[in-house]
């Protein structure tokens, strides 16, 4: 059983799949009905949000939260409403299968319609005397809108929902009516009741009734049938009425009995019908499930399944499979086979009984409800087994037989053939059903061999076997050889020609073996816990999984030639030329090089299904575009991180190979299939990553390349010229066009954004102008800069630029306009920047500053409005003695002048602009002349290229190379040259040397800079900072931090171990970046000068390659772990506590040189964890030492922290103590026996304490009794709620911190909270984990 989602709640009475969407719906025995959304991952809980938006997206609910509704994840299983308008147990629940309908019924008696858009009962359908068992549409609703209910008062009703009104009660039952439902496609119901029957009713004369000429009669009065089926509605109210008492009390025949099925000993609880065949299933309270066959004008009893232990609650037939399903109050599901009539599997729930069934109509799902929940599971994994084989051919399985599926022989749009290769034999009793996880699981082809075909084909029959095909590669008719089998745990894999290797399921070695099946070589793997072997891209080569990470190793030599931390890893695929690796995890994707080196990683909120490498012969993307699915989505992965979504499947598939724009994948029946794809995107991003400027403008002028997402994309990588190309938008443009400094296209989008706003009647915003201003400043135009403060009205600054230009006359024209503004301040700078001494003493003067306009008029020499000043001055009764005492004489000070304004430099249009240079990409002249050149990024041979251009596909790629290699007198290689043109090139240089002798060309020669081509000396460009090449050679934080990007380091924090609290980290970090670089004085007065230290230059400056000194060591964190030691040995938790913590806080930081120091690190992590959830215990014990039970418990579960055994033993005597002082002696015989067994014990400095730990465990021994109930297990493994200090015993759900590890139980209160132990992580967030290597 593969449980796909799990719900916790009340009884679950019935369930229902919905048709189409991943919903399903239960009726609860409390009541309510809770409709959930499922989908295949794993069960985490995280913010709804995205459920709830998307649903409101598709008008599916409308955007007003009620508050009855409860909402989760969507892709985790979530409750997207609740109905609870029922009074008492809800048995029943079916969805319509074309409008957004559920059918209710329950103990109140009530058949309830609802609307889950309207999230509303659109009506109560009133008859039933007791309760409603089950519900149903009728399988047909568009036609026959009809609904079936079976209830505890002996009948059936059918019902109009149209209408609203009862058509037909069927009666025969002489006790409770259990179940009842239709047939798929037949005019058939099928009930099961207490009184030991199943009965079978034909529906058949009320279709016709319904399809004939009674339509409008039967349905005249109340809706009802009469009972001698003719129209009860013709003369009026009177007869209608009568014929409803008459239905109601007697039925009618419009459905008669067709066969009556005896033969269980007890009440029927189920019965059901087969989808395609004329069989029945039905189970009953005598703990059997009986099959019946049924013809033309009988039904008997085929055979009787016995197994279950209690009564059987429900049965049906699996919709794709020959199986039976059950399930029964003895707590257990069972599966039987059809044909053998016999039990093939059983899953047990303990605690648990099961009440009902569901399957959904076209998917391999099931559903379970019982006491507490439900569960939506399949019986079996859908992938098909698939291998690739050599060229254009792939190996997979369909049911039992082999084929190979030829690519190359594809005709008329197909993906190919298939030719059969071999029946697969199965061995073992559980290998001959289908449908419950007997079909191959893994495949593997041998790429080694030419000569012939080896296939491995691998199951996890019997715990885990494989069998070896050997056939004829030329010949497909010829001989296959089979029948080598043999177990082992996971997939095998070939090695070589003639060599596979398997692991070994009880010892965990690789056993290595010849096509002959016999065993050659048995090797020890580098670790012990590894539980897989994978394709390792090479012969001689296996990659090891084991648990978190990858181990690529040489089986030969024994050596581990790379490793990487993946978790969950699932598949690995090889691109074509073997320089690359994808690793598939569950919910991410990690790219790595041959020698298992990290390119990138992924991570996704689903599951990946599958993958392929991209195997175009053009185009450049052969082994660089990873494409991969997953169960809704087809999604690119580039080797520089770039990830993007291409489109959307219906249904899952499973990728295979990937040619240009087309995906060739097998579905869930191993049917190929061709997808076309679109990854012009991708290319785009990938050409941009290779530097290919002509294969990227070619893209940008000829596809259709838009959104958000690509102008995002390409801002973010600095290529925002790219982005013009794209964008129409006036504002974006704007953006773009300051971004990469094109002054034009940013003054017409100004433009086009004022006459936007002059249409709307806006006002145009000032900070567009004032950017586009600030810009052409930068760039030294001022004739821009000039018209965006005219259009700001920005006085003081446009007056300001024309005094630096030297523009009198406009600076008069602002004169003049701030003395029509009346603006005081404008007038006296626009007459200070002209020089205009009278104007400034005026404007002084208006201003009521006289003192002021006479000290200026005096300095000044303009006497006659100094002396018109003194007279005001003096007339309002002030005096000028004493003023210019102030000033001083201008002839005793030095240096003194009267100020002028400045003389501009340049007086002519513009000033000199700052060079700003197009690059290949944003000139399109540029990038063509480019692409007609040497094709620098073609990677397909002359051949290959002249095939490509004759068929047209590839023009501009190809036909370059053609153009400029084809014709010498393109180049000037003409025979008849004779050299000459280097000779031109020595004689203009002489007539240049002798032209210097005349100062009259000097003029000339400066002209004729001008014409200097690309050929001439340029000045080589500036080499990377070492910071730069720091943050660039690496993905570690310190590095980082040292390189002085913090904000890169914090988001490598927080993508690595979802780090959230920096503060703690922020002495670390700040060590970090000062430990990098030191400081040498320099030459007196000059700065002193920052050198980089650098961890990789022991041979040589590593140049471009350099990383940085890192001042964290390995040493300190063992300074600090055997600190936290000493101190924890004396007592002193406080200081140990703040060591342990302080390691945890460096470890982040820390760079490791080699894997064992990575191992070391870890384990030092593990040990700071540990010891500080011991610390924690240890604080909580004394806190409770007043509870006698808590106080127990919580010194039983200090023993169980991994402590070392000095400190073990010190925990161990302290539990000892405490259980035996509260008289709980099991416990404290258990404590006493550990302690007793403990190496140090054996030492003479503990001899005390071994005699009282003997004593204790004879005396709790005779006493054998706990005095208090405990929450503590021994003989179970668990680990310890870092929160509520409980036990996590296996198969409980937890979340752990991404960083330290730490379990929590409280899922839902904890998710991305900050640990307590560690004090910076957030919980529950997956991510890559430690990253421990630059």
């Amino acid at each position: 059983m593969l449980t796909k989602f799990e719900s916790k709640s009340a009884r679950v009475k019935g369930l229902a799949f919905h048709p189409v969407r991943p919903w399903v719906c239960a009726s609860l025995h409390n009541g309510a009905i809770q409709l959930y959304v499922f989908t295949y991952a794993s069960f985490l809980y995280r913010p709804a949000m995205v459920l709830l938006a998307s649903l409101v997206s598709r008008k599916i609910f409308p955007p007003i939260f009620l508050r009855r509704v409860i909402a989760w994840d969507y892709r985790v299983g979530t409750v997207i409403d609740r109905f609870e308008e029922h009074e008492g147990p809800v048995r029943g629940v079916d969805f319509h299968l074309h409008e957004p309908l559920i059918v209710s019924g329950g103990d109140d008696y009530k058949i309830k319609v609802w609307d889950y858009k309207l999230r509303r009962c659109l009506f109560t359908l009133l008859g039933h005397l007791d309760y409603i068992r089950t519900v149903q549409f009728h399988p047909n609703a568009t036609q026959f809108p009809w609904i079936l209910s079976a209830s505890d008062d002996q009948t059936l009703r059918l019902w109009d929902f149209q209408k609203r009104s009862c058509l037909s009660v069927l009666t025969g039952h002489n006790h409770y009516v259990m179940c009842a439902s239709f047939h798929p496609s037949e005019d058939l119901i099928v009930s099961a009741s207490l009184d030991q029957t199943v009965r079978v009713w034909d529906t058949t004369g009320l279709r016709k009734k319904q399809m004939g000429g009674g339509m409008d009669a039967g349905f005249g009065g109340a809706g009802m049938s009469s009972v001698n089926g003719s129209s009860g509605g013709r003369s009026g109210t009177g007869n209608s009425a009568a014929l409803n008492v008459q239905a109601e009390l007697f039925g009618t025949n419009d459905v008669v009995v067709k066969y009556v099925l005896e033969g269980h000993d007890r009440g029927v609880n189920w019965a059901s019908f087969h989808p395609t065949l004329p069989l029945l299933a039905s189970a009953a309270d005598d703990r059997q499930v009986k099959l019946w066959r049924m013809s033309e004008t009988k039904a008997w009893e085929v055979d009787t399944l016995r197994g279950h232990a209690n009564n059987v609650s429900c049965c049906l037939f699996h919709p794709k499979h020959e199986l039976v399903v059950s399930n029964s109050e003895d707590r257990s599901i069972r599966v039987w086979d059809v044909s053998k009539r016999v039990g093939v599997q059983t899953f047990r729930r303990e605690g648990d009984r099961f009440w009902i069934l569901a399957a959904h109509r076209t998917q391999n799902l099931l559903a379970a409800g019982h006491d507490s929940g439900m569960i939506v599971f399949k019986l079996e994994r859908e992938r098909p087994a698939s291998s690739p084989g050599p060229t254009n051919k792939l190996y997979y399985v369909r049911g039992r037989e082999l084929f190979c599926h030829d690519y190359s022989r594809a005709t008329g749009g197909g993906s190919g053939i298939d030719v059969p290769i071999a029946s697969l034999r199965r061995v073992g009793q559980q290998a001959q059903t289908d449908g419950i996880g007997s079909a191959p699981r893994f495949l593997s082809y041998n790429q080694h061999n030419p000569s012939e075909g080896n296939i491995l084909v691998c199951s996890e029959v019997d715990g885990g076997c494989y069998e070896l095909i050997t056939f004829s590669l030329t010949n497909s008719s010829g001989s296959v050889t089979d029948g080598k089998r043999g177990s082992c745990l996971g997939p095998a894999v070939f090695l070589g020609r003639n060599r596979f290797a398997v692991l070994d399921r009880q010892q965990r070695q690789i056993v290595v073996k010849n096509l002959n099946n016999e065993t050659t070589k048995r090797v020890q793997p580098p670790v012990p816990n590894v539980d897989a072997l994978l394709e390792g891209g090479a012969s001689g080569r296996l990659l090891l999984r084991a648990e978190d990470r990858a181990i690529l190793f040489e089986v030969q030599s024994r050596r581990v030639l790379g490793e990487i931390t993946a978790p969950k890893i699932k598949n690995v695929i090889w691109s074509p030329d073997g320089s690359k690796v994808a690793i598939l995890c569950k919910y991410g994707v990690v790219i790595a090089d041959r020698q298992l080196e990290q390119l990138c990683s992924i991570s996704d909120t689903v599951r990946i299904k599958s993958g392929a490498w991209d195997v175009s012969p053009t185009g450049g993307t052969s082994s660089e575009l990873f494409i991969y699915t997953t169960l809704h989505h087809v999604k690119y992965c580039l080797p520089s991180g770039d990830t993007g979504t291409i489109r959307t499947l219906d249904n899952p598939l499973y990728a295979m190979r990937v040619v240009k724009d087309q995906l060739f994948c097998l579905d869930r029946e191993a049917r190929s299939r061709v997808v076309e794809i679109d990854t012009t995107e991708a290319r785009f991003k990938l050409a941009l990553a290779n530097k290919r400027y002509g294969q990227v403008m070619h893209m940008v002028r000829h596809s259709r390349l838009c959104g958000r997402v690509i102008v995002a994309y390409l801002q973010s990588k600095g290529f925002p010229e790219v982005a013009l190309h794209f964008v129409r938008e006036p504002r974006t443009r704007f953006r773009l066009a300051l971004a990469c400094g094109n002054i034009e296209a940013a003054m017409e989008s100004a433009f086009a954004l004022e006459q936007q706003a002059a249409a709307e009647g806006k006002e145009t915003g000032r900070d567009i102008w004032g950017e586009l201003g600030s810009e052409a400043l930068r760039q030294g135009n001022h004739q821009v800069v000039e018209m965006s403060y005219q259009r700001t009205k920005d006085f003081d600054r446009l007056s300001f630029l024309y005094m630096l230009t030297g523009d009198t006359e406009k600076l008069r024209k602002m004169l003049k306009i701030s003395n029509m503004r009346n603006d005081i301040m404008g007038r006296y700078h626009n007459a200070l920047f002209l020089g205009d001494a009278a104007e400034r003493v005026a404007v002084l003067e208006e201003s009521g500053n006289l003192p002021l306009a006479y000290v200026s008029a005096t300095m000044h020499g303009l006497d006659e409005a100094a002396e018109k000043i003194k007279v005001a001055i003096e007339t309002n009764g002030g005096t000028v003695e004493g003023l210019m005492d102030k000033v001083g004489e201008a002839s005793t000070r030095t240096g003194g002048c009267l100020l002028q304004p400045p003389t501009p430099i340049m007086r002519a249009n513009n000033w000199p602009t700052m060079d700003v240079k197009k690059t290949t990409l944003e000139d399109l002249e540029a990038a063509e002349a480019e692409q007609n050149g040497t094709d620098s990024y073609n990677e397909t041979s002359p051949i290959d290229a002249g095939n490509d251009h004759a068929q047209g596909e590839a023009a501009w790629d190809d036909g370059g190379f053609d153009d400029g290699m084809g014709a010498d007198d393109d180049l000037g290689f003409d025979d008849d040259d004779g050299g000459a043109g280097w000779g031109d090139d020595l004689d203009d240089l002489g007539d240049e040397f002798v032209d210097v002798a005349h100062p009259s060309k000097a003029q000339d020669e400066m002209a004729g800079l001008e014409d200097v081509t690309e050929d001439a000396f340029q000045m080589p460009t500036s080499g990377r900072p070492p910071a730069g090449c720091w943050v660039a050679n690496s993905s570690h934080a310190a590095d980082h931090m040292a390189a002085g990007g913090a904000s890169s380091a914090l988001q490598l924090l927080n993508r690595q171990i979802a780090a959230s609290d920096y503060s703690v980290l922020k002495e670390a970090m700040i060590g970090c970046y000062l430990g990098a670089t030191m400081s040498m004085p320099g030459i007196p007065g000059s700065v002193s000068m920052q050198v980089p230290l650098l961890r990789n230059d022991a041979v040589g400056n590593p140049g471009a390659e350099s990383l940085p000194r890192n001042s964290l060591k390995m040493k300190n964190l063992a300074a600090g772990v055997r600190s936290g030691y000493r101190f924890f040995q004396g007592g002193k938790f406080n200081d140990a506590k703040a060591a342990f913590g302080d390691v945890l806080t460096m470890i982040p930081l820390v760079v490791t040189d080699n894997r064992g120091e990575a191992s070391e690190m870890k384990e030092m992590l593990e040990i700071s964890r540990e010891y500080i959830t011991a610390i924690r215990i240890k604080g909580a014990m004394a806190e409770c030492a007043s509870d006698p039970i808590r106080s127990t418990e919580l010194s039983a579960y200090f023993t169980h922290c991994n402590l070392q055994p000095s400190h073990l033993l010190l925990a161990l005597r302290s539990a000892m103590g405490t259980s035996f002082k509260h008289k709980n002696f099991i416990v404290a015989a258990s404590f006493a026996r550990r302690l007793l067994e403990l190496p140090d014990m054996s030492s003479q400095k503990n001899a005390d304490l071994r005699v009282k730990a003997s004593k204790v465990l004879q005396k709790s021994e005779q006493m054998a009794r706990n005095a208090h109930t405990l929450n503590y297990n021994e003989s179970k493994t668990f680990a310890i709620d870092c929160k509520n200090f409980l036990p996590i015993y296996s198969g409980e759900p937890c979340v752990k911190c991404s960083f330290c590890g730490s379990s929590y139980a409280d899922v839902e209160a904890v998710s991305h909270k900050v640990c307590v132990t560690c004090s910076f992580c957030a919980v529950g967030v997956e991510t890559i984990g430690l990253v421990s290597g630059s």
